[in-house]
Order: C-alpha cells, then sequence, then structure tokens
C-alpha cells in the first residue's frame, strides 16, 4: 500500500487577515478533507475480491480413466489447498479425447480461446497438442516419456518456451525394467512381445532400443502395435503365431480406457503381462511398474501455482519423479500357474491377494 503524505503550508507573514487561513492552507484543507473522504471507504474495503485461476485440463482418455488412480482428484486437492493459502479460487474446464487422439487439436485450440489461464496437458499427445495451439499460455505437462526427443521443451532444465511439467522416469530405463521384472517371473521365457502405440509419441523412442533391450535380457522381443481397440484382437494374433511366453503393455492413455479387455485377452492366451499403469493390475493384470500418479499428480499442482504466482514455464526445470510403485496382483499370478519369488514380493509395493 502506497501512502501519500503532505506538508503543511507556511504561513504568509502578510496575510491580511490574522488568523484567517491564506490560499495554501485552504487548498492544503480541501486536499485532506477530500483525500479523507476519498480513503474512507478504500481502508473499509481494503480486502480484495479473490483472484480466479481458470485451469483447462486437455485428456486423451476419459474421466473415469483419469480419476481410477486418483491423479486427477490428488491434483485438485493440492491446487485447491495452494491457492486457498494465496485467497486465490480455482476453476477447471476439461476437454477429454475419449482415446481419440485426433480430436486433440481441436480441443486444445477451444481451451486456448475460452481463455484459460494454464493448460494442464495429460500425457505426451495432449502435450504437443496444446504447445501447437499456444505459445502465450503456459502448458504443464503430465506423463511425457521424454519431452526433449517429443519437442515440447528445449531441455530439462530450461524448458525455453511457455511448456513444462512432469516426464516419466527413466523413460526407456523403465521400459528395461518392466521387462526385466517380468523376467524374473517367467525365468525361463525366451520371446517375449511389447504392445505399443503408433500414436502415442512417447512410445517412438522405445521402438529403436528394442534390439539393445533384447539382447541385454537374452530374449527375442517383438514390437507389436494398436492404435486402439479395433487392433488387439490382430495384435494378440500375432504374438500366438510368435508364441511370446511374456508382454509389456506400454504405458498409454488409449489403453487405459480398455484395460478390462486388453487384461481379459492376455488372461484368454495364458500370457504373463506387465503393464505401465495400475490401472491394469487393478482390473486383473499380473504386474504393473509404474511412477506413483498420485505424487506426480501433486508435483504438477505446485508446478501450476508456482506459474500463477508469476513464475516462467521456460525457468522452470522438468521434474522427473523418483517415486516408481510395482503392484503384483497373486490371484492373477496363481491363475497362470506362477509362483512369485519372495524376494520380489517383498520389493512390491502392493500386492493385490
Amino acid at each position: 500500500m502506497s501512502w501519500l503524505g503532505y506538508d503543511s503550508p507556511a504561513m504568509d507573514p502578510g496575510d491580511p487577515t490574522p488568523g484567517t487561513p491564506n490560499l495554501l492552507e485552504r487548498r492544503a484543507f480541501v486536499v485532506l478533507v477530500s483525500g479523507g473522504l476519498l480513503a474512507a471507504p478504500l481502508a473499509a474495503g481494503a480486502q480484495q475480491p479473490k483472484k480466479v485461476a481458470r485451469i483447462g485440463i486437455l485428456g486423451d482418455t476419459s474421466p473415469p480413466a483419469e480419476t481410477s488412480y486418483s491423479g486427477i482428484e490428488a491434483f485438485l486437492q493440492e491446487l485447491r489447498g495452494l491457492s486457498n493459502a494465496e485467497g486465490r479460487q480455482v476453476t477447471v474446464e476439461y476437454r477429454w479425447a475419449e482415446g481419440q487422439r485426433d480430436r486433440l487439436p481441436d480441443l486444445a485450440a477451444e481451451l486456448v480461446h475460452s481463455g484459460v489461464d494454464i493448460v494442464l496437458a495429460l500425457g505426451p499427445a495432449s502435450a504437443q497438442a496444446a504447445k501447437n495451439a499456444t505459445t502465450t499460455i503456459p502448458v504443464v505437462f503430465v506423463g511425457s516419456g521424454d519431452p526433449v526427443a517429443e519437442g515440447l521443451v528445449s531441455s530439462l532444465a530450461r524448458p525455453g518456451a511457455n511448456v513444462t511439467g512432469l516426464a516419466v522416469i527413466g523413460g526407456l530405463d523403465i521400459v528395461r525394467k518392466r521387462l526385466a521384472l517380468l523376467k524374473e517371473v517367467v525365468p525361463g521365457v525366451t520371446r517375449m512381445a511389447m504392445l505399443w502405440n503408433p500414436t502415442n509419441p512417447s512410445h517412438v523412442p522405445a521402438l529403436k532400443e528394442v534390439p539393445g533391450i533384447a539382447r541385454s535380457l537374452r530374449v527375442e522381443l517383438r514390437a507389436i502395435a494398436a492404435r486402439g481397440p479395433e487392433e488387439f484382437d490382430g495384435a494378440f494374433a500375432a504374438m500366438r503365431r510368435f508364441r511370446v511366453g511374456g508382454l509389456l503393455v506400454l504405458a498409454d492413455g488409449a489403453f487405459v480406457l480398455q484395460a478390462a479387455r486388453l487384461v481379459n485377452l492376455s488372461a484368454e492366451s495364458h500370457l504373463p503381462t506387465i503393464y505401465g499403469n495400475r490401472t491394469f493390475t487393478e482390473a486383473g493384470g499380473l504386474m504393473s511398474y509404474q511412477g506413483s500418479f498420485v505424487s506426480l499428480y501433486r508435483r504438477a499442482a505446485r508446478i501450476v501455482d508456482k506459474i500463477l504466482k508469476g513464475a516462467k514455464p521456460a525457468n522452470i526445470p522438468v521434474e522427473q519423479p523418483t517415486k516408481i510403485e510395482l503392484v503384483i496382483n497373486l490371484k492373477t499370478a496363481k491363475a497362470l500357474g506362477l509362483t512369485i519369488p519372495q524376494a520380489l514380493l517383498g520389493r512390491a509395493d502392493e500386492v493385490i491377494q
């Protein structure tokens, strides 16, 4: 708050009417009285109305899939807690592609034109759509595999534009780790498959590493593509022809929407499978290994809060969370005739009985 001070005017020794305020005094009196009259209502209403922050959430899946692991709920709880401390209100606008990624550019444009303050983009395809839709509105992404390779940021330390966020920890390293975990469960496996989605920008780098991953694990590894549910039956038919003994389903929003179906197809094929999202193990899948989405989304809320306080996305480093959760479904293991090594059970963050 700024304060306005006044100097008392000097008395004019030549004032013809002693005891009567001279012209300067009269002017000062008017200013002071007027200032007092104007200042009173300002003081009474010193508490300004709460600023409303409008957050646009852009996702390539659908609300039920996203909230199934409490990610969005964790984000909103964290952000509202931070906003309440700042006297700020938060409103949210959602745009969901329902698994149809070709809709993302139009949905991103809708959010931009609606005048949101920040876009929270869920997944790499949503992040690219949001980045293409605006160069001024901040974009915070969650779940990119390699944001530099995907063209979202210039570097992890200095994103350099209006985009920053959280990358999936380890990138290709976590793909190797998932396959290594699966081999611990099925040590005699010699052929594995990796189900990937060509429309997911984060999956493309993994393809280039397939030969190296296969050599490190001493298995034959076949990458099999599926853009959506209409291609699942063909993908599993290819796995049967290749006679795979284990499967990795990469993390993907379109796959999450079809979690129950993919889990059933794996069960029908009697195929031990590890997934990139715990939604699958909750639906009856064997194993999942992923970064904690609850902690990931809470960190996203803190980045959004920094931007709302005036920080520039260009100067906010991309974060790589360190907490990864291994979830094992023992009921599914028994149905597949598998015995999970005790050492692996001891390392699990959660065991579903």
